[in-house]
């Protein structure tokens, strides 16, 4: 099969069925009046670690991208097994007023150096301070709707019964990552490849 652009003919879009699994981009961010909001994105992932820096893009400009533009700041939390019903309830289409942890059964936890609080029972989250927010152009220089939101790390928190000999667990954490469609998978082993 060969096609142009997204002219797939398929019943369903293969493209994020083949770009998987994405890890899940938690993210909370705080509305300029003081209102959370945590939403679900796996159009996520690290884009570099010196410094540490943390990427979403938004299909739409949504709460998340909108807040983390308008003030500065957002959280990322890492989404497990454990949590993927909270997860799932969190990208629920709500009005902006209203509060995605509450509506998800999660407690919020304070950060140390950004407003937006993270989700307390993560094993792991990352405290950002915008440095990009943009719409994405396409190939003619025309905007698409998709937004996206760079923010470098300023703090990281870490659940200290994950980490296991000086490392961060990955596999005891189980990540959560979503494979396209509607399914996702976890992470449950990992294994070791050394660099030739």
């Amino acid at each position: 099969m060969f096609y142009e652009g997204s002219a797939h003919g398929l019943k369903h879009d293969p493209f994020k069925a083949i770009i998987t699994p994405r890890p899940i981009g938690w993210i909370s961010t705080i509305d300029a009046d003081g209102i959370p909001n945590l939403a679900p994105y796996s159009f996520f992932n690290a884009m570099g670690s010196r410094p540490y820096f943390l990427a979403f893009a938004s299909e739409t400009l949504k709460d998340s991208a909108r807040n983390a533009r308008d003030t500065g700041e957002f959280v990322f939390s890492l989404c497990t097994a454990a949590l993927a019903d909270a997860m799932n309830l969190s990208c629920a289409g709500v009005p902006p007023e209203v509060n995605e942890y509450e509506h998800a059964g999660l407690e919020a936890a304070a950060c140390k150096l950004v407003r937006p609080p993270r989700v307390a029972a993560s094993p792991a989250s990352m405290e950002c301070k915008t440095v990009m927010a943009q719409p994405l152009i396409d190939i003619d220089g025309q905007e698409t709707g998709n937004f996206m939101v760079i923010g470098q790390v300023v703090a990281v928190h870490i659940d200290d019964q994950y980490i296991t000999e000086g490392r961060f667990d990955t596999a005891r954490a189980q990540p959560l990552a979503r494979c396209g469609y509607r399914d996702y998978s976890t992470v449950t082993e990992v294994f070791e490849l050394m660099r030739p």
